[in-house]
């Protein structure tokens, strides 16, 4: 009888896998904040789930640029990923401001460009 040994997973391969969990968080959590943007407008408890989600939303794009640096610096893998985290995290700052000034002529609109950025980004890796 034969067994077969699995092999075990290197620290750099579970790293990747911590990236692309953490990229995965970030359509997520944006969509989540289309949703209730919409909730926003037609129920009471709107703005309470969506200021939540801001936060959430924001500790997802740190998240990823944490991912992102453990993936690159010690695991030798690609800086690219931390250039796209980081302007994610700009993007995710500058979303916040928007939406504490009510600016929902970018605020909108980037949101939006944030969702499609993220899946983009979620596609190619």
């Amino acid at each position: 009888m034969t067994t077969t040994q699995a092999t075990p997973r290197t620290p750099v391969q579970a790293r990747f896998s911590f990236l692309r969990i953490a990229l995965a968080l970030q359509p997520l959590t944006v969509f989540v904040q289309a949703v209730s943007a919409g909730l926003l407008l037609s129920t009471e408890y709107g703005e309470l789930l969506h200021s939540a989600g801001a936060r959430v939303m924001y500790g997802a794009s740190m998240l990823y640029l944490l991912a992102a640096v453990l993936a690159w610096k010690p695991g030798g893998g690609s800086p690219k990923a931390v250039g796209y985290a980081s302007g994610f995290l700009v993007l995710a700052s500058v979303q916040v401001v928007s939406g504490i000034a009510h600016l929902s002529s970018v605020h909108v609109p980037l949101g939006v460009l944030m969702f499609g950025a993220s899946l983009v980004a979620l596609v190619r890796r």
